[in-house]
């Protein structure tokens, strides 16, 4: 007849490795750590009117001379990006009379791209044998993609559309002014006088 002692020993064993083999047979681990950091809120007047959706592949290759094998590296990036374009309000002067009950405003700034909103999604990574992309070089290409994708932004329609979308804010506004019983002025005498002279 076996001892207590020996069943308690040989119940230990048998949990201790049932329990090694739950945890290493569980996979690998993955640790994350992050601290995020708020650097300066400030207050914006900002009015997008449209935006457009850019889809881009950019194509990332650097070469160094003789033995290209060793040394050469490429990518192949899509570059998918949303971009708003619309009006910085921060460049509008407002002012109200309320004796003749008009309000002068002067006219809307030239519309400018607010923001861009891109993602980049890396295809076909080729390293040479003694080189590979650094983290500087994925940061000059995400910077890369995103001028590329602000340049197309600028050739597009988009800040036609955006003035556009402008004007009939401006009908808007003068529309809702009309119904309080006030008058809206648009621009001055010199900002017209500049118009002509244009």
């Amino acid at each position: 007849m076996r001892s207590p002692s020996f069943l308690w020993i040989l119940a230990a064993f048998l949990v201790g490795g049932w329990l090694s083999w739950r945890y290493f047979s569980s996979g690998p681990k993955s640790v994350e750590d992050s601290s995020v950091l708020l650097e300066k809120i400030q207050a914006v007047a900002k009015l997008s009117t449209v935006e457009g959706t850019f889809s881009e592949i950019y194509n990332y290759s650097e070469y160094q001379g003789y033995f290209t094998f060793f040394w050469d590296k490429k990518v192949l990036v899509r570059v998918r990006a949303t971009v708003s374009a619309g009006y910085n309000l921060e460049r509008l002067n407002i002012t109200a009379d309320p004796i003749t009950k008009t309000i002068h405003m002067s006219g809307l700034p030239r519309p400018e791209i607010l923001s861009i909103d891109h993602t980049l999604d890396y295809y076909d990574i080729s390293e040479g044998l003694f080189s590979s992309f650094s983290p500087e070089d994925y940061t000059r290409i995400n910077q890369r993609a995103k001028d590329l994708i602000r340049d197309n932004a600028l050739k597009s329609s988009l800040l036609s559309e955006a003035d556009a979308q402008g004007a009939k804010m401006l009908d808007l506004v003068r529309f809702m002014v009309k119904g309080a019983g006030w008058k809206l002025e648009v621009g001055g005498a010199e900002e017209e006088i500049k118009e002509l002279r244009e």
